[in-house]
């Protein structure tokens, strides 16, 4: 094993012995449910959209139910979330086409998934990973943060970084690591003020040394 191999086998092992089982903290009842949150995380936080989708999971839980709650009554849960308008457009449009061309299903393929409206690859690889324990690495603002301060990669765009990650995080480590990394960036490794003296890896973080 190399210098860099046992390097990052070491970050995977302690964030594994932390946290064996990391888990979304999107609130969900069902697939079609989760995506819609992935959808409305976008540029806002997963208390912000729990909050905001309580209420409207008790309501709606299928595409069908979607459209017939309508784009209006929609926008009067989500309002509290940035870009809701825009999002209320996708999720009824998304609704629409998982009807028709998926009986109502959430497919499990990247390409499809992307082929719904405001689904990115970042979204389709969450719900791949969470919902169908695909070995994704889906990468936002907190794992592409942490993983050049690890040192984990150089990639100058989130899909740089992903194919970075999927490169040398060992096999035995990949599906779960995004969420390490996610909440790691989100509760330690903060873009401001990061708390370095609580952090598990301080010994072996390149920033302090």
């Amino acid at each position: 094993m190399t210098k860099k191999s046992h390097y990052i086998e070491e970050i995977f092992t302690r964030f594994s012995l932390g946290d064996a089982n990391p888990k979304p903290e999107l609130v969900a009842p069902n697939a079609y449910c989760f995506l819609v949150c992935v959808v409305l995380s976008a540029q806002a936080t997963d208390k912000s959209v729990n909050l905001a989708t309580k209420p409207l999971f008790e309501k709606v839980k299928t595409p069908e139910e979607m459209l017939s709650l309508g784009r209006g009554a929609l926008i009067s849960y989500i309002k509290s979330i940035g870009l809701y308008n825009s999002k209320a457009d996708h999720i009824i449009a998304l609704s629409q086409k998982l009807i028709e061309e998926f009986d109502s299903k959430v497919p499990d393929d990247a390409e499809k998934l992307m082929s719904l409206p405001g689904v990115g690859r970042k979204t389709a690889n969450v719900v791949l990973n969470v919902v169908f324990g695909k070995a994704t690495v889906p990468v936002d603002t907190h794992v592409f943060r942490v993983s050049h301060r690890l040192s984990l990669s150089e990639g100058k765009s989130p899909e740089l970084v992903e194919k970075d990650l999927l490169k040398i995080v060992p096999e035995k480590f990949l599906k779960n690591a995004h969420h390490w990394l996610l909440l790691h960036g989100r509760y330690t490794c903060t873009a401001r003020n990061p708390k370095c003296s609580e952090c598990i890896l301080k010994d072996l973080c390149p920033q302090g040394k």
